[in-house]
Order: C-alpha cells, then sequence, then structure tokens
C-alpha cells in the first residue's frame, strides 16, 4: 500500500520527481515552450504525484486572481442563464473562473455583490445591472451589458433598434396589416428600450397602423390581458400581428391569444425578442429576434481583460437576426 504524502506536493516535488531544474517545471507549468523530453517528463511527474496548480496564490504574487465576478438579474430567465453560461464558456477557455451572482432584480444586492467581489480581489466584472447608481471602485474593471453608465464604462449590446424595426418588416413581409407592440421593462435608461423606437419607425416606414402597449416591471399580466380583450371584437383582433419586447412575455401572449380562440400564426402573428431555444437548444420559442449571445459573451471577456481600458469603446452593438419560430407564416 502506497504511503500519501502529509502534505501538498510542491513544484520542488515536481521537479525532484521529474530529475529536471524548477525553472522547467515553472515553464512547462505557464506553457513556455522547453524540449518535448522535458516536458513529457513534468507532466508525468505532476500527474504521479497529483501536483496541483495554486492559481489563486499564483495570481496574487502577479496582482491576479483570475477570477471574473458576473452578475445577472436571475437565473429564471432562459436568457440571462445562456449569458451567464456563454460567458462562463468564454472564462474557462482563457484560464479564468466565473464567480456567479444572481441579483434578483435588486439594486441593493448588485451593490453587496460588488462590494463582496472587490473583497475577494476579482479581476474584473461583468454585469446586467439594474442599479443605475452602481459603485465600483474604478481600480476594477466593469463591462456592463444592455445598461448604459456613461462613457468611462463600456457597454456590449444587441442592436436593439434594428431589431425592432426588424420585428415590424417581418410582420408586414408576412402579411400584416395592423401592428402591436408590448412592453413590461425597467423604468431606467438602457439599450432594450430602443427596440420599442426600432418598432415604431419601421411602421411608420412602411406605413401600417401600430398600437403600444407599455407598462413597468411589477405590473402584473393581467394588464395585457385587459388591453387584448379591448381590442377583441366580434372574435377577432384589431391587429393581426404582435410584436413581444422578449420571448418571454411572447410566450404569455401566446397562451392569452389561444385561451381567446385565436390561431397563431393563422389569425395573429406574434414575434418575440431574445432567441430563446426549448431546453437551451433545441427549438425555438417563437418567431423571435435572436440576440448573439455568444458574440456578446465573447466581447465581454475580451474587454474586460483588456489591460489598456483607455481603448475600450463606450458602447459596442452587435447584430440581431430574425428566426422563424411557428408563430409567424414566414
Amino acid at each position: 500500500m502506497s504511503r500519501q504524502q502529509s502534505s501538498a506536493p510542491t513544484m520542488k516535488d515536481v521537479a525532484r520527481e521529474a530529475g529536471v531544474a524548477l525553472g522547467t517545471v515553472s515553464k512547462v507549468i505557464n506553457g513556455l515552450p522547453v524540449g518535448e523530453s522535458y516536458r513529457i517528463r513534468v507532466e508525468e511527474a505532476v500527474k504521479a504525484l497529483n501536483y496541483r496548480v495554486n492559481n489563486y496564490a499564483r495570481g496574487l504574487k502577479g496582482g491576479q486572481t483570475f477570477i471574473i465576478a458576473v452578475m445577472v438579474p436571475n437565473l429564471l430567465n432562459p436568457y440571462f442563464s445562456r449569458v451567464a453560461h456563454c460567458i462562463n464558456l468564454e472564462l474557462a477557455a482563457r484560464g479564468y473562473k466565473m464567480l456567479l451572482c444572481s441579483t434578483e432584480f435588486d439594486p441593493v444586492q448588485e451593490q453587496n455583490y460588488v462590494i463582496s467581489a472587490e473583497q475577494q480581489k476579482v479581476d474584473g466584472i461583468i454585469c446586467l445591472s439594474y442599479n443605475p447608481e452602481l459603485e465600483v471602485s474604478e481600480d476594477v474593471p466593469l463591462i456592463s451589458i444592455d445598461r448604459y453608465f456613461g462613457a468611462k464604462i463600456p457597454c456590449v449590446a444587441s442592436d436593439n433598434y434594428g431589431g425592432g424595426r426588424l420585428a415590424a418588416e417581418k410582420l408586414v413581409e408576412n402579411g400584416c396589416k395592423n401592428l402591436a407592440f408590448l412592453r413590461i421593462g425597467s423604468v431606467l435608461t438602457n439599450e432594450p428600450n430602443k427596440r420599442r423606437d426600432g418598432f415604431i419607425n419601421g411602421c411608420e416606414a412602411l406605413g401600417v397602423p401600430y398600437s403600444l402597449k407599455i407598462v413597468d416591471d411589477g405590473t402584473p399580466y393581467s394588464e395585457f390581458e385587459a388591453f387584448l380583450r379591448e381590442h377583441f371584437h366580434g372574435g377577432k383582433l384589431d391587429f393581426d400581428g404582435i410584436f413581444c419586447v422578449t420571448d418571454s412575455l411572447a410566450h404569455q401572449i401566446i397562451g392569452s391569444l389561444r385561451t381567446m380562440g385565436l390561431r397563431v400564426p393563422e389569425d395573429v402573428q406574434v414575434v418575440g425578442f431574445d432567441g430563446i431555444r426549448s431546453f437551451g437548444d433545441l427549438e425555438y420559442t417563437c418567431s423571435t429576434i435572436v440576440q448573439p449571445v455568444e458574440e456578446i459573451a465573447a466581447q465581454c471577456v475580451e474587454m474586460v481583460l483588456e489591460k489598456d481600458r483607455s481603448r475600450l469603446p463606450a458602447l459596442v452593438c452587435l447584430p440581431v437576426s430574425y428566426a422563424c419560430g411557428g408563430t409567424t407564416k414566414g
């Protein structure tokens, strides 16, 4: 029976086991070039001793922890979950770990997470914030998703304005004559608010009438049901095309329409926004304007790790696309 070491093996133990200099072990562990035979001996020694690199301690010596805090409003919304998932993959590919914080849309909780992240010496923060007064130390790189805090804090977002216009264009292209825009969201100034403006611009450019139902976060869903009933006459809606600000809202609206005896997409066509798929990577939940989540994640990680922050733009706007998910006729 083999004896276990009384303490964790060190780089010196690896060097002794491999019969090489300590500097050679350091080069192999840090991915620097060495002779192939030396690399093999070191890797075999690492495996034999079950040596584990202490990235935290190594990082502190170089002023890094290789940890990035990522704050999202919650993990129930499939879009937020996918954002966190893709950011985690991007960080892992670069040798970093993610400290995930679910804020539950609570501005106070957001600030507490920021304080905690700073205390843990994270190398940066990526956040989808609902706190316009969020305070972050200037020493900690911060990248915002969708919320514009000012020129000093880079923001990464989809082309929300273009997406709103694209939704109007697709509904009209598929035969709709009268449109509606339904929105529930934050009263804060943010990039997703531009979806409405793009939709209005698209409708006016195409010469089609439209209606708006816009409510703030916390408003009960019954407000939308009442809106639909107000526009329901003789078994028909006043409009035959609906653009919802998110796929989650679109899913609820589709259920209400069917309860009213209306067929989707035969009687009413519906387009959402986000690109949510069933079980993460299968069919789209509805016809939708797809946010490029992988590109958003890659851009956020690239920017939060950028050493020269003076090179970062104030806003990065990434293109969206349209996908037919069965709730339009196209």
